[in-house]
């Protein structure tokens, strides 16, 4: 599932000023950008389940980090993570010039992935699909914008 991938630059997203906040990539826990019906925002890449002590996503006591940066289709309704904002139809759209996807020869998972870059033909920036959330930092109150890509994983074999 994708880990890394390039947004457009920030003179081209318009209002949301990008500039210094990612070196091109965005990694899972990085910042980069997203849209929500009315707003263009900046939020964390990895979305921090609602009673996860910590902004990075882990279980409700903490023990274990959780990899939320993407979301399968498949299990969006029944997730601690993903549930709710998916029953509140909190969608959004991720802007993308590339995503990176690792291929694993023959299927093993315990082989060295290659990376698999994904792009439109025309070079244009697209949309992926994405949910959005809003954490509250428990010691300061903060709100933390985060977000995740939804994905549908297909059987290639």
């Amino acid at each position: 599932m994708c880990n890394l991938y390039v947004p457009p630059g920030y003179e081209r997203l318009g209002k949301v000023n990008l500039k210094g906040l990612y070196g091109g990539y965005v990694a899972p826990l990085k910042p980069g950008p997203y849209f929500k019906p009315g707003d263009a925002l900046v939020g964390q890449w990895a979305m921090i389940p609602p009673d996860s002590p910590t902004r990075i996503p882990s279980t409700k006591d903490g023990k274990k980090r959780l990899s939320t940066n993407n979301a399968r289709r498949e299990g969006l309704a029944r997730s601690w993570t993903f549930g709710g904002p998916w029953r509140r139809g909190q969608r959004c759209l991720i802007p993308a010039e590339t995503f990176d996807e690792p291929y694993y020869p023959n299927h093993d998972p315990k082989a060295k992935s290659i990376a698999w870059r994904f792009a439109r033909a025309d070079g244009e920036p697209w949309m992926l699909a994405g949910l959005y959330a809003e954490w509250t930092e428990p010691g300061t109150g903060e709100i933390v914008p985060s977000y995740t890509m939804i994905l549908r994983v297909l059987d290639v074999t």
